[in-house]
C-alpha cells in the first residue's frame, strides 16, 4: 500500500473553516466518498470547495501529491472541510519538558532564574523515588544545579522553596496545538504561523 495514504497530511477544518484536526489521504477519501467533507481545490489564495466526484477529475499539478488507483490518479487533498460539525474542540497540552518550560516561561520555580536552555531540567517536587507522579501537578522546571542539589529529597529537607505551586494549564482550543510538521503551505492559510 502507498505511504502517502498514511502519514496526517491533511488538515480538518470545522464548517466555519477552523483547523481542529488532521487526517490521513486515506481517512479524508472515505469522509470525501461520503460527503462527510469537502476538499478545498487550493491554488495561491483562491480556495473552492470541491465534492468527491468532481475531486475525481481535478488535474493533477506538479505540486500535487497523488495516489495512483488501477484506474486513475487522484489528487490528495491539502484541507478538508467538514459539512456539520461547528464546534471548536480545546486540549491540554501535552505533558513534555518543552510545555512545562513553557508553562514555567523558562524560569527557575526555586530561584526565579530565567534559565537558558542549558541550565534548566524538569524536576519532580515529590521525587519518583518517594512516589512522585510524572504530572504538571507534581514537575516544575529547575535550574540544574539546584535540582542536582535537591537530587531525591523534598524542596525543604534541602532549603529550597517553591516561588509558585506547579498548575495543570488550561484547555486552549485545538487549532493552537496544530503543527505544520509536514510543511503543506495550504496549511498557512488556516494556522498561526510563526
Amino acid at each position: 500500500m502507498n505511504d502517502i495514504l498514511n502519514k496526517p497530511t491533511v488538515l480538518v477544518l470545522n464548517r466555519s473553516w477552523q483547523a481542529i484536526n488532521t487526517k490521513t489521504p486515506a481517512e479524508a477519501f472515505c469522509m470525501m466518498a461520503t460527503d462527510v467533507v469537502t476538499a478545498l481545490d487550493i491554488s495561491g489564495d483562491s480556495m473552492n470547495p470541491v465534492k468527491w466526484k468532481d475531486w475525481l477529475n481535478l488535474p493533477i499539478r506538479e505540486t500535487d501529491s497523488v495516489v495512483h488507483t488501477s484506474k486513475m490518479a487522484i489528487r490528495v487533498p491539502t484541507v478538508i472541510v467538514l459539512a456539520t460539525y461547528a464546534k471548536v474542540p480545546k486540549k491540554r497540552p501535552k505533558l513534555s519538558a518543552k510545555t512545562i518550560w513553557d508553562r514555567d516561561k523558562g524560569v527557575c520555580q526555586y530561584t526565579g532564574k530565567k534559565l537558558s536552555r542549558e541550565e534548566g531540567n524538569i524536576d519532580h517536587v515529590l521525587p519518583r523515588s518517594k512516589g512522585g507522579a510524572t504530572s504538571w501537578d507534581n514537575c516544575v522546571l529547575a535550574d540544574k544545579k539546584v535540582n542536582t542539589k535537591k537530587a531525591d529529597s523534598l524542596p525543604q529537607d534541602v532549603g529550597l522553596k517553591l516561588l509558585r505551586a506547579p498548575v495543570i494549564p488550561k484547555e486552549v482550543i485545538v487549532t493552537s496545538l496544530i503543527k505544520n510538521s509536514h510543511g503543506v503551505a495550504d496549511w498557512d492559510h488556516f494556522l498561526k504561523v510563526g
